[in-house]
């Protein structure tokens, strides 16, 4: 009643072999991955931690001192554009509010003509308020992007990278219809 058949055999040895292969422990501990591969998996959050904290340090941490004069001279620009627009800013709110109240700002000679009309002094306000505000989410947006640049970065060290693997685009002529292609060569050296 009951055959079994060649391929049902192998497949019920296979079955058993495979529960006894079970049965032996081949996990790796953490420390066991890191001495194995030397790449630990907690660098990207380290990295990203490390930054947070003050720019740059993320990147010396991962060993990339040249990008932290990128990272504090990317941070520096926004934050010279923000204290120059609020200087400013606070010049034209200061004659606004001189000049609301009736008396002589800055902007007004001695023979009492105005060098910047009231409407002026208003578009003016707004405007440095504006790239005021614009240069503080610029300085934040950088910011982030820094530590996130840290951490990206500390996980791509885990990749073997170098001169045995290369990305080479090309632009060339076809030789038939001499029609300029562009293309890509990927090359492996063993």
């Amino acid at each position: 009643m009951f055959r079994l058949t060649y391929l049902q055999v192998l497949f019920l040895m296979g079955i058993s072999c495979a529960v006894q292969a079970q049965t032996k422990n081949t996990y790796l501990t953490s420390e066991e991955v890191f001495k194995k591969d030397g790449y630990n998996p907690l660098t990207p959050a380290r990295a990203a931690f490390y930054s947070a904290i003050l720019p740059g340090l993320g990147q010396t941490y991962n060993k990339d001192y040249w990008k932290v004069p990128i990272v504090y001279g990317a941070l520096a620009i926004p934050i010279y554009y923000y204290a120059t627009n609020n200087t400013t800013y606070k010049k034209y709110r200061r004659a606004f509010k001189l000049r609301e109240a009736g008396l002589k700002d800055e902007f007004v000679l001695e023979n009492g003509t105005e060098l910047i009309s009231r409407s002026g002094l208003i578009s003016a306000q707004k405007t440095l308020k504006q790239n005021r505000d614009t240069s503080l989410l610029t300085f934040a947006a950088l910011y982030v992007l820094q530590v996130l640049e840290a951490s990206v970065s500390a996980h791509l060290l885990q990749f073997n990278v170098n001169d045995q693997l290369s990305f080479d685009p090309k632009i060339y002529q076809t030789p038939y219809t001499e029609q300029t292609v562009v293309g890509i060569a990927l090359n492996f050296n063993f």
